[in-house]
């Protein structure tokens, strides 16, 4: 299997940015941005970002963060909406994962997962999981969510938080070990470096089964 490597930002991609990504770390395969601006957090992803990053043959994982808590199965169904709302305004095509930013801090319950799973199934978007599969409450939520709905572990893509060895170039990334839940799961991407020094960007790798997902 071959693993892909890139990076994620909560700040604007310009040349600037993406040049210091170039030059210090690699040519990055793809580029995970907020699809919407939230406050003190993350910028949204504008059109121009998604002409900058395609113009260089570099994709954008998309990501949706505007939320504090995943918990409650209406809930989970109106973040998915929202995303998808998001996903129409910036024109991302169907057939695309889109992640949502579950932090280990938020509070996370099964009926979410699943209400986010049901919100996204009819759109033709495919729904991703940003998450800490170590610390919170994510991994038990969602293998309880697994047990109670069999399409959970088959629609669902996670991205994993952990382990977290650190940013590294390219050519230097770690091989692929992401931490997982102990259940059936769909673990496609790592983010396993946060926060350079060098660029404000944290560093991935992603299976190529994601990596086709991605727009």
């Amino acid at each position: 299997m071959a693993y892909i490597w890139g990076v994620d930002s909560a700040s604007t991609v310009d040349k600037e940015l993406y040049d210091c990504v170039l030059t210090s770390f690699g040519k990055p395969n793809y580029w995970g941005r907020y699809i919407t601006r939230v406050e003190g957090a993350a910028e949204g992803l504008t059109r121009e970002e998604v002409e900058l990053l395609h113009n260089s043959g570099t994709k954008v994982l998309p990501i949706y963060s505007k939320f504090l808590e995943a918990t409650g199965y209406r809930n989970g169904k109106v973040i998915a909406q929202n995303t998808i709302f998001h996903a129409n305004r910036l024109s991302i095509p169907k057939g695309k994962v889109l992640f949502a930013n579950v932090e280990k801090f938020f509070a996370v319950d099964e009926a979410w997962i699943r209400g986010y799973i049901d919100g996204m199934f009819p759109s033709g978007y495919k729904p991703g999981f940003y998450n800490d599969p170590v610390d919170g409450d994510f991994r038990n939520a969602y293998c309880t969510a697994v047990e109670n709905d069999n399409k959970v572990s088959t629609q669902a893509i996670l991205w994993s938080a952990r382990p977290e060895p650190g940013v590294t170039k390219a050519r230097n990334a770690p091989k692929y070990k992401p931490a997982k839940p102990k259940c059936k799961a769909n673990v496609w991407g790592w983010q396993y470096g946060r926060d350079s020094k060098i660029c404000p960007i944290d560093t991935n790798l992603i299976d190529s089964r994601l990596y086709e997902l991605l727009w």
